[in-house]
């Protein structure tokens, strides 16, 4: 998987738009990242998972997935060896980080409406 293979799968998600985070590009639905290109290195991404999301993706494709460094990565933020992920692996993981992104931004939606 290259930087561009990972850009395209990354923008193929309705509403994807692609910003900067940090120094690197990053990957965004309703304004909340999902995926950060070139972390920490060009041949890295990641992915923000939940930490069982990333449990079953490392358990699967060792040779892809990692933690990132730190509480972020016990959180779930989800580091992708490029050169070795293949778009199969890769689509479910952006899928399920998108779709983690979407779900954080309604459930702040709908605590914003409550409290009005």
């Amino acid at each position: 998987m290259t930087t561009e293979q990972f850009r395209k799968l990354a923008l193929s998600f309705s509403g994807s738009e692609e910003r900067a985070h940090h120094g690197h590009p990053d990957f965004r639905v309703n304004g909340r990242v999902f995926a950060t290109l070139g972390y920490p290195n060009e041949t890295r991404a990641m992915v923000k998972l939940t930490p069982e999301q990333q449990a079953e993706f490392m358990h699967d494709f060792p040779e892809v997935f990692s933690p990132v460094n730190g509480a972020w990565g016990r959180q779930g933020g989800t580091s992708v060896l490029l050169p070795k992920a293949h778009k199969h692996e890769l689509s479910l993981a952006l899928e399920a980080a998108c779709q983690n992104a979407l779900t954080t931004a309604q459930k702040r939606r709908n605590s914003k409406s409550a409290l009005r």
